[in-house]
Parts: C-alpha cells; structure tokens; sequence
C-alpha cells in the first residue's frame, strides 16, 4: 500500500517512508492511497494479535510486513481494560496502563518498535522531533530512550502541563532532551511543522516526528478501539460507542479511521476542554484556527488540530457530510472539577481531568436519551494531575510504580524562546 499527503502535491511514499519522514514534503499529513476494503473482524485474544490482524493491509508489500507481528507485540504489552461505570450501559476503556500511564504509549511504542527496524543499516544519527501539551513527550521519551541511532528532542509549553508531566518530561537524559518553550503548544507545533519542512536542516541534521501528525502513531491507535469494540460486540451482540476526549484530534481520528474499515464502532462524539474550535465547527461555524486557552485538562489544549486534514480528507472535504456524523462538545474547567469531585462521591470513580470531559458529554448524550452501550476512552492516570483531583476527592491517588519510578529519577529541561532560529541553531548542535 502506498501513502499521499492530504494537500496532494507529493508523491506517494510506501509505509516505511511514510513512517520515517512524519510529515509529507508538501506539509501535509499522509494518508493510504485508498483505504483497504471493509472485512469482517474478530478480537484477537489480546490487543497485540487483534492489532496485527487490524494492520496488516497497511503493511502489506512493504519491508516492514514480516515483522509487523513481532512489532505489535513489543509494542502492546500492557493492557487496555473495558471496565464498568457507575451508570449501567456506560464503560471506560482505560487506556493508561503503560509505563507513562497516558494512551500515548500505544502508539510511541509502536513507532518505535518501527523506527528501530527501519534505522537498523543506517549510520547518521535520526532526531525525533515532539511537540507535546502533557503526554506525548513522555511516551516518545520512554520509547525511544537509549535507542542505538536515535536521538529525541521534546519541546513543551512552560508552565502549561501538570508538574508530573513536565518532571517526565526531562528525566529520561542520554538521548532524550527536554526544552521548555516560553509560549504555548501551538507555537511547539508550528515550530516543529517548520523544521520538518526545513530542506537544508533535514541534509545536515534528519529529522521525523512522533507527535500524532505520524502515520506510525496513528495506524496503531486504531488497535484498541478495535479490540475493545469487537470483544464488546462477541460478548454482547451491539456495536460500543465512544466518547473521546481531543484535542489535536489523533486519538479520534484512529477510532474514526477504525470505524471506516469495518470495525463495529457506533457513535463517535468529540470531547474538549474550553478550547473550542472542533465544536464551533460541527455546530456549524468555518473551520477558524485560534490561539489555544490554558484549562486544567492541558494535554488538549490546542486552537489548531493537525489532524482535522485527515478528517477533512476522509470525507472528501465535505464539510456538511461530516458535520452530520460527528458531534463535538466543549467542558469549562468549572464543570471538569464537578464532574472529578462528583463522580468520586456518587460512584467512587477517579478520573483525570481529560477523561472528566468525556465523561460530562456522555452524560448529557444520556439525559438527551440516548441508549445503547458507551464507552469513554480515559486518556491518562489521574495520578499524572494530582494537583488537580486529590483535592476533589479529599485523598491522595495512588500512583502506578512505572510512573512512580519516573517520579523517583532527577529531571532537567532547558528553556528555549518560541524562535525557530534558536531551535535550529540547537538541532544542528
């Protein structure tokens, strides 16, 4: 299978390329060619096997294709539990059991698991290149750290993710390195989009990126929404569907990709913080960018989700056609700590103030009636913003010993200026 960029002015690359260069020539995000045929689906007895069988289409002829099965399973080692809520008929799928308790760790260690093979014969080094707003940075960390012939260099917000966040961020040292950014994580992201397209940089210095712009982050964050719906399905006879927390719009844009390719996949419903540009969209305004707004669920705090151009190139850039199959909506910092601190007392549920977001919206698709099973996809382990739910909950949350042994590391972070110059001239140091 080939892969083209959602702006159509580059050639078609294979998947290794794809996955290598992390963003098209042109700028834009790459995409299959054509999207493999509907098939029925089964879950596998894990997320590795369901994965391996989810993905294979986009592997085949490609030299990664034989070892997509040891892939998947160095990757998905850990476990993504569909458990009940308070509510009969809701779920959560928690998605926070890796070794930085975010869902990012998916896909992190699935491109990964890919770059190390795909850098076996080369000898200069690659940099990876992340923005992130809270959680990307730390799964890219940890997958990639002490990996022979690749260097990571993360870059975040100051001041704008929780203080876990930033310590995992710059604990890692060796070949991992940490700059905090003096502005806001669109101006991470734009910074890393301009390096990427940076010709004379990428000769004397390679770049690719893990931030969900990658195809090799994407394609894998379809395994779990799969293996979680047709387990569901196998188990009940009904398709699950899904609240999902956003902000740059990777982790939907795998559920709704998964759902394309036939897996049972019902409703998907968008949910963000007080950032608002996907639900000012879907309830009908333009498509405006804006400057994104500090809230307490930070890792969504994007104005400008890069992944809207795959969404616009799924339904052809009609954009009536898909505001007619989604729904976005936009939780206030005041209703996440009502929903942390109520949740808690009602049910005895801890949520992280992201996973907080899609649990008010499915609340109110409930009270609007509407029935059938739901899932709430919970992105990160409440222990991640202690800051913010212990004192909601009036208890301290448990941390898990791999985030625990992050925390137990020293950390450091250089700050850098939202200026490209600077970061360049960094890069090629």
């Amino acid at each position: 299978m080939n892969f083209i960029s959602t702006r159509n002015a580059a050639p078609a690359a294979s998947l290794s390329q794809a996955i290598a260069a992390g963003l098209a020539p042109d700028g834009g995000l790459y995409v299959p060619e054509a999207l493999p045929v509907s098939r029925e689906l089964a879950p596998g007895p894990d997320i590795a096997e369901t994965a391996t069988t989810l993905l294979a289409p986009f592997f085949a002829g490609d030299g990664l294709e034989g070892e997509l099965a040891s892939i998947c399973r160095e990757a998905f080692d850990f476990p993504a539990p569909l458990e009940t809520l308070g509510t009969p008929g809701d779920h959560v799928l928690e998605l926070f059991h890796g070794p930085t308790a975010a869902f990012k760790d998916f896909g992190a260690r699935f491109l990964a698991a890919c770059m190390a093979r795909l850098r076996r014969d080369e000898a200069k080094p690659l940099t990876i290149l992340v923005a992130t707003s809270g959680d990307t940075g730390a799964a890219v960390a940890a997958a990639f750290h002490r990996q022979p012939g690749l260097r990571v260099v993360v870059l975040y917000p100051d001041g704008r993710v929780s203080p876990r966040q930033a310590h995992q961020l710059g604990c890692f040292g060796d070949n991992i390195a940490a700059l905090r950014v003096d502005g806001s994580f669109d101006d991470c992201q734009a910074l890393v989009k301009r390096a990427l397209n940076d010709a004379d940089l990428q000769v004397r210095a390679p770049l690719s990126s893990a931030n969900s712009i990658s195809l090799g982050r994407l394609l894998p964050q379809m395994s779990y929404y799969a293996h979680a719906a047709l387990t569901h399905r196998a188990a009940t006879g009904q398709v699950l569907n899904f609240v999902i927390p956003t902000g740059n719009l990777g982790n939907a844009m795998a559920a709704i990709l998964a759902r394309a390719l036939g897996v049972p996949l019902g409703r998907i419903v968008l949910a963000t913080n007080a950032n608002r540009v996907l639900p000012d969209f879907f309830a009908g305004n333009a498509y405006a960018p804006t400057a994104s707004v500090a809230t307490l669920a930070n890792a969504m705090d994007v104005g400008a989700p890069s992944n809207f151009e795959r969404l616009r190139w799924l339904y052809a850039n009609d954009d009536a056609g898909l505001r007619a199959a989604f729904r976005a909506s936009s939780v206030d910092d005041a209703t996440i700590r009502e929903v942390i601190a109520r949740r808690y007392r009602d049910h005895g549920e801890v949520h992280c103030p992201h996973t907080a977001t899609a649990v008010k919206v499915l609340e109110e698709l409930r009270a609007q009636g509407e029935g059938g099973g739901w899932a709430v996809a919970a992105t990160a382990h409440p222990a991640k913003f202690e800051s913010v739910v212990e004192p909601l909950v009036g208890r301290a949350v448990d941390v898990p010993p791999a985030l625990a042994g992050l925390l137990a590391r020293p950390a450091h972070a250089d700050p850098v200026p939202a200026d490209y110059d600077a970061l360049r001239e960094r890069l090629l140091a």
